[in-house]
């Protein structure tokens, strides 16, 4: 199957928004957390995409269908061992390909887009959260396993 990559624009924010609940769904998140989750992002993501603070690719089939698609952000970071030189990072998010396109190599060229951008904007160090299902094909392409933990702060006024 052909398939052609081509950048996100605003005109894929219900796209973008179907594949990070999918994406959840996918990984086992409870639907109540996804359906609470759903408004608040497409708020956030509506003026990222629309000034490319949100960017990324997706991947059609020859009808023009998304298969296939990736975020991308750039990070304000401070300066850190990774990247002593650098105050910014790059972050990969919702990676998702639709179910009936799996295993033929799509999320591989997706990540393989997102190096790609990151080097053209001189970003040289980039992080992502890895579903289990993720692992072994970020593992593969060089990714490795970071310390950072986390925690819900409850009781916020």
């Amino acid at each position: 199957m052909a398939l052609t990559h081509r950048p996100l624009t605003p005109d894929d924010l219900d796209l973008v928004c179907r594949h990070r609940s999918a994406m959840f769904r996918d990984s086992g998140r409870p639907e109540a957390a996804i359906a609470a989750m759903e408004a608040p992002f497409r708020t956030w993501l509506a003026p990222r995409l629309a000034d490319g603070r949100y960017f990324g690719f997706a991947l059609t089939d020859a009808d023009g269908a998304v298969v296939a698609g990736i975020g991308l952000m750039e990070v304000d970071w401070p300066p850190h061992p990774s990247h002593a030189e650098e105050a910014r990072r790059g972050y990969v998010l919702n990676v998702y390909v639709e179910p009936g396109h799996r295993r033929q190599g799509l999320a591989r060229r997706l990540m393989a887009l997102a190096e790609s951008a990151f080097r053209e904007r001189g970003i040289a160090y980039a992080v992502l959260h890895a579903t289990a299902a993720g692992r072994p094909l970020y593992e593969q392409a060089g990714w490795a396993p970071t310390t950072e933990m986390a925690k819900a702060l409850t009781g916020l006024p």
